[in-house]
């Protein structure tokens, strides 16, 4: 199997790369889509679990978007393999499937879950900045609408480990 270093893939134009980049967000989305209710029911908070299972829904939203923006490029929604995202999942569910303390899991599935957004404000700040270099304004909109929406989630994330997990977890 080839890794990124040494791919095939060809980028000759900014419609080429651009579309690639909404490719991988849409695998990363459909693979946190799968992810978020294992993480929901591993968390033991009661903020947690309804932070995970909000972001589900704004998540599958997210997945709308991005079909919404396939349709006005006049493409086929389609994924590409977003290996990073593979990674940080393994990575999350290694904290999911994880034993000891419930509070201290807790903390451990905030910090997996706070990569994955990280990642995901990462990716759609340079999806959007390519579709506003395109004159994509629209699309470029639309990126913006879930960039804001990771960000929010990532801020909920920081809260809830600071007012009450990473404080519960710190006395054990």
């Amino acid at each position: 199997m080839t890794m990124g270093l040494f791919s095939s893939k060809e980028f000759n134009s900014m419609d080429d790369l651009f579309l690639d980049q909404i490719q991988d967000l849409y695998d990363a989305e459909k693979r946190i889509c799968d992810a978020l209710p294992k993480m929901a029911d591993a968390a033991s908070s009661p903020q947690l679990k309804q932070a995970f299972r909000d972001h589900l829904q704004e998540t599958m939203e997210q997945v709308n978007r991005l079909e919404r923006v396939f349709n006005e490029l006049g493409k086929t929604a389609q994924r590409e393999t977003c290996e990073a995202m593979k990674g940080l999942i393994q990575e999350g569910e290694e904290m999911v499937n994880a034993g000891g303390d419930p509070d201290v899991k807790d903390a451990a599935l905030i910090a997996a879950a706070q990569r994955i957004e990280h990642y995901e404000i990462a990716g759609y700040g340079t999806a959007r900045t390519f579709a506003q270099r395109m004159g994509l304004h629209h699309i470029a909109d639309l990126l913006q609408e879930t960039l804001n929406e990771e960000g929010a989630a990532d801020h909920r994330l920081t809260d809830i480990a600071e007012q009450s997990v990473n404080v519960q977890a710190s006395h054990h």
